[in-house]
């Protein structure tokens, strides 16, 4: 790999202000565990490497029946053995538990794995996002089975590789940057997550001279829960998550969210399923009316259409687990 600098700074203030304002000029260290992969695999070749390990502000998980601040560098471990957060956001901590590896738990951290770049093979074998050859897609043309099948109009056909997404999303977070000079600013997790239109865009509407600081949860007394679809545990990504919450008010659902994860560029709300599970009860037949709904507006590529069995069972499942079924 190519010889870069290397900046251990000890607040997020001297983290933010080391960062260049162009992409591929510097770039982040937390947990390393995509980063360091990245470096190999020339994705990014970066003049200065800002780590921020010895940053104690952005560590941390503090959660109650009130909600939950979690530090951009908490580990997923952390999140995931978090007797509050199992409590109140469960669908987080089964977002987190379920990355399985104990090594990825260990060293993988919160702000890493929102920030992540795709796992797409085109993408990983220095093709970039929309992976073209000439005026060909080598995804649409080529091996497809892991790809997105929501939002597949686009150039863009990379799922979004981060575990934690679909249930920040459907819980509501908001996620805090921060930028030179100290300043903050704070983005709904439905917002942080973005498809690149370009090579010169990444995956996250972070800016390159910005880093995440931390993760706001309110507990709104959502029922939630998240389902995972895998081939194996461990080292491997989902094929497809789903992620639900809702209320609960006289047996009677209301204000329900799906968000579906690893089927799209970015965690994908699926407003149709949401909207067929407000107002029911829930049990098996509104569960698997919800799955069905959650593939609405689905166009697979020519070897990925098995997703949408999963979807509908990950969807069910989810519904289902919410309640304690």
């Amino acid at each position: 790999m190519k010889s870069f600098e290397y900046a251990a700074p000890k607040t997020a203030k001297e983290a933010a202000d080391m960062l260049a304002d162009t992409w591929g000029k510097t770039e982040i260290l937390a947990g390393g565990t995509d980063l360091v992969t990245s470096l190999k695999q020339g994705i990014t070749a970066p003049d200065r490497v800002v780590s921020l390990k010895n940053v104690a502000d952005l560590r941390g998980v503090k959660a109650s029946s009130s909600g939950a601040r979690i530090g951009a560098m908490a580990t997923l471990g952390e999140v995931a053995e978090n007797k509050a957060i199992q409590q109140y956001f469960p669908a987080l901590a089964t977002a987190a538990k379920s990355v399985g590896s104990p090594q990825l738990l260990a060293m993988g951290t919160v702000g890493g794995d929102l920030c992540q770049r795709p796992r797409c093979w085109y993408f990983r074998n220095g093709l970039g996002h929309p992976a073209m050859q000439g005026s060909a897609s080598l995804v649409r043309e080529g091996q497809n089975r892991y790809h997105a099948i929501f939002g597949t109009d686009g150039p863009a056909l990379f799922v979004s590789a981060s575990s934690l997404g679909p249930a920040l999303v459907a819980l509501g977070a908001t996620i805090t940057v921060m930028g030179p000079k100290g300043k903050k600013r704070e983005i709904p997790a439905a917002s942080f997550f973005q498809t690149p239109k370009n090579e010169n865009e990444r995956e996250t509407a972070l800016k390159p001279n910005e880093i995440v600081t931390e993760i706001a949860l309110s507990n709104k007394g959502l029922k939630n829960a998240t389902y995972e679809v895998r081939h194996r545990q461990g080292l491997d990504w989902p094929y497809v998550t789903a992620t639900v919450a809702f209320q609960v008010k006289n047996g009677v659902v209301s204000d329900a969210r799906v968000v579906l994860g690893h089927v799209a560029a970015v965690p994908w709300p699926a407003a149709e399923a949401a909207k067929t599970l407000n107002g029911s009860v829930v049990d098996e037949a509104s569960a698997v009316g919800c799955g069905k709904a959650a593939t609405s507006g689905a166009k697979p590529l020519s070897d990925n259409g098995y997703k949408l069995q999963l979807v509908k069972v990950a969807v069910k499942r989810a519904v289902l687990a919410a309640t304690g079924g």
